[in-house]
């Protein structure tokens, strides 16, 4: 079984990628996000909370701690983390097994993003006004083609973001692929 085939057998309701990136498609600098901007991560807490949220290693060693009110499962072959909302997996498919059908959030790093992105329904992109030098971690490329974009509001006093939703346009072939 293909491991694109085995994810979207393993999927709950709905597998969303969230994720803040610059103009020029940075999501990390020096194993951290680039900016910290006031209110701009209220939209992760308010979409995640009550759900499963799977991130790799280095974003949840960033955060450093299980995230309040949701299911934070770790992508990791190298540590175990344990606790109260807290587990390890090995894979992103063994991280979807553990979700058990609930609405899942991948959020982060590349190596999530780039392998969920095929069977992502819903990717929540916050596009931060700005260009960052000297990024070392980046969103994966993706073809816009397959996803209607609906641009949100745009926020931010000192530093401006835009929120933008990309949905998963529905053809027969995806369609059949989720039965």
């Amino acid at each position: 079984m293909s491991v694109k085939k085995e994810m979207k057998d393993l999927r709950g309701n709905m597998t969303a990628l969230i994720v803040a990136r610059s103009r020029n498609n940075v999501i990390g600098k020096c194993g951290k996000m680039p900016w910290r901007i006031h209110g701009e991560q209220k939209q992760f807490m308010d979409l995640t909370s009550g759900n499963t949220v799977i991130m790799g290693r280095r974003t949840y060693e960033e955060i450093g701690h299980p995230l309040p009110d949701r299911e934070t499962i770790v992508v990791s072959g190298t540590k175990q983390f344990r606790g109260e909302g807290l587990r390890t997996a090995v894979s992103l498919a063994e991280a979807m097994e553990i979700a058990n059908g609930s609405d899942v959030y991948i959020a982060g790093g590349y190596s999530l993003y780039k392998e969920a992105i095929p069977v992502a329904d819903l990717m929540y992109i916050t596009e931060v006004d700005l260009v960052i030098e000297d990024g070392d971690v980046f969103f994966p490329q993706f073809d816009e083609e397959d996803f209607e974009k609906e641009t949100g509001e745009t926020l931010g006093e000192e530093i401006r973001y835009t929120r933008t939703v990309y949905r998963r346009k529905v053809t027969e072939k995806n369609e059949s692929d989720r039965k």
